[in-house]
């Protein structure tokens, strides 16, 4: 493990890698505004186990294929970008009404929409992340950088540093769950200015989704 001094330097970083907004962050606030934090926390979780994926690949060398197997990087950049579209073309064609009378149940106001339970909301986060390839570089490329030449399991000491990197990025995605979960509950009085908010968060999403689902298509894969 590294020592004190680069161990900090490592969450400092982690946690403002994890600050940025991505597809991660876009899935959690949007089902947090959609049905509060309970939704939110259950897709920063599904995030988290995806993460998970990424982290165990690495430390067995699967992340190490990707970067050298332009086939396997390929078959995994294709079906994440397909995801990423597929999401983002439901949230461009998804119609948002409102019921005024769920206005007073507020933790019951899903904007006219079918609400989804947590499982899905948890599955959809893990698949966000875990068809990733770049998230599993990322870590292949990252984490190695603070464990000592001389150590002596580095594979353990990855899978730590990792386990680390994970937790200090669900801290980060429930903040996100619980802010959008705030602006849903401050907005929820007003009816019409929370559905026009959804909207139009449904529909920047979805052109977000997209757009990184076309870019990680077009994304090569990464040489020495």
């Amino acid at each position: 493990m590294p020592d004190a001094h680069h161990l900090l330097l490592f969450v400092a970083a982690g946690l403002l890698l994890n600050l940025t907004p991505g597809p991660d962050v876009l899935y959690i606030a949007t089902h947090g505004l959609r049905q509060g934090f309970r939704a939110g926390a259950a897709a920063a979780l599904g995030v988290a186990a995806g993460c998970f994926v990424h982290i165990l690949a690495a430390a067995a060398g699967v992340s190490a294929l990707l970067a050298t197997s332009a086939q396997a990087f390929t078959v995994l950049k294709l079906a994440g970008a397909a995801y990423l579209l597929w999401v983002g073309l439901r949230l461009l064609r998804h119609p948002v009404g409102i019921d005024m009378k769920t206005i007073a149940k507020d933790d019951r106001l899903t904007l006219g929409y079918q609400a989804k339970s947590s499982r899905e909301v948890f599955s959809g986060g893990f698949w966000t992340n875990a068809l990733n390839p770049k998230v599993a570089l990322f870590f292949l490329a990252f984490v190695p950088q603070f464990i000592a030449p001389e150590s002596s399991d580095k594979a353990l000491h990855f899978v730590l540093l990792g386990l680390l990197f994970n937790f200090n990025g669900l801290l980060i995605n429930l903040g996100w769950a619980g802010a959008a979960a705030w602006m849903r509950r401050g907005l929820a009085r007003t009816g019409a200015r929370l559905a026009r908010l959804t909207r139009g968060l449904d529909r920047a999403a979805g052109a977000m989704f997209v757009a990184f689902g076309v870019k990680l298509a077009l994304t090569d894969r990464p040489t020495a």
